[in-house]
């Protein structure tokens, strides 16, 4: 006899990208930013370990959601604090969408969100990318938004990095009655931001992370903005104290610190476009990138599957996935000057397919 609902039974669960402890590894396989937190941030850190950790932390992250308020231009009851960006995806789903409701997203994209979807017991709905990864709103897609409730769309999209043209995504959302949550969690490593629908829509949530440009993935902080209402019903079905003291304080110095944010996201965009033209060079194939990572295929014979194993045995670890429509590419995120050097330097000895 099982005591675990049918649903979860069925299930695969989510599969994080590997965190292994290999003494000299190059990571490169999740996305982390290569460089450390700002200094102001481990500064407010080391002020906070006191005996203030016996108390409770704020559970709205007043002092947090006031600094973006400022910031990105929103009342500060426009924003929620989530622990990461995926508590936010988590809180809307249980928000707003029931068992057997019908979740859409685009796909290839994150694969944490036909998980949120099977969790709940909700219907999946997949929008297909084109082959270049972009989403055109043909009619018989936006067909598919019929009585759907949730939508989930990464942009820039995730695994291929790629930047998704906003007028497309424009008609998702007045295709849609349900609420379309917007997930930017590269977006600071892009030329662009779809903020503007979240001001214009009722039904629009723009969610972000902490864990990418601002280099806080240990500490596990998110946010989403948007109209009051979505706003309230998240905030109604999210733990009593979902992001602890230590992160509010890091977020905070984080914000208070945008020149620092603004330099290590300038240097992760300049090394990600000498990766680029590097790999191109060699006839790999690239997808443009608006991450800070690359999606990229590498040339005949060789296989991605053959490249992340060759550059594994020289302790350089990147991102296969054995699937559908991806299996052809390694993601590779950007890691500092000197290792990418190596990357590109295990890259070349792979074998003679490359020039």
């Amino acid at each position: 006899m099982s005591y675990v609902r049918d649903n979860i039974e069925r299930m695969r669960s989510y599969v994080p990208g590997e965190q292994p402890k290999v003494p000299g590894l190059i990571k490169l396989n999740t996305n982390e930013n290569p460089y450390p937190p700002s200094p102001k941030v481990l500064e407010a850190l080391r002020a906070a370990l006191d005996e203030r950790l016996r108390l409770y932390p704020d559970p709205q992250a007043t002092a947090f959601r006031e600094k973006l308020a400022a910031r990105y231009g929103f009342a500060a009851e426009q924003f929620i604090a989530g622990n990461g960006c995926d508590d936010i995806l988590n809180l809307c789903v249980r928000a707003f969408c029931g068992q057997g409701e019908r979740l859409a997203y685009f796909w290839p994209s994150y694969s944490l969100y036909p998980v949120l979807a099977d969790i709940q017991g909700a219907v999946k709905v997949e929008l297909p990318l084109d082959a270049n990864f972009q989403f055109e709103a043909h009619p018989s897609l936006l067909r598919q938004l019929g009585g759907v409730k949730l939508v989930f769309i990464t942009q820039p999209n995730a695994p291929s990095g790629v930047w998704l043209q906003k007028v497309e995504l424009q008609r998702v959302i007045e295709e849609t009655d349900g609420v379309v949550v917007i997930d930017e969690a590269y977006v600071d490593f892009a030329a662009d931001d779809c903020l503007d629908f979240a001001r214009e829509y009722d039904n629009v949530l723009v969610a972000r992370s902490f864990s990418k440009s601002f280099a806080l993935a240990g500490m596990r902080l998110g946010w989403a903005v948007g109209p009051r209402t979505l706003i309230a019903a998240l905030d109604k079905v999210k733990d009593s104290y979902n992001v602890n003291r230590l992160t509010q304080i890091a977020g905070e110095a984080a914000l208070d610190d945008w020149a620092y944010l603004e330099e290590i996201t300038r240097k992760v965009k300049a090394t990600r476009a000498r990766v680029i033209g590097r790999l191109e060079e060699w006839k790999f194939g690239v997808l443009p990138s608006q991450t800070n990572f690359v999606f990229a295929k590498p040339p005949a014979p060789l296989t991605a599957k053959e490249w992340f194993d060759r550059l594994r045995e020289q302790k350089i670890l990147v991102r296969w996935w054995d699937a559908d429509r991806i299996r052809d590419f390694c993601r590779v995120s950007i890691g500092t000057e000197e290792e990418m050097d190596k990357f590109l330097a295990a890259t070349k000895e792979v074998g003679s397919v490359v020039a």
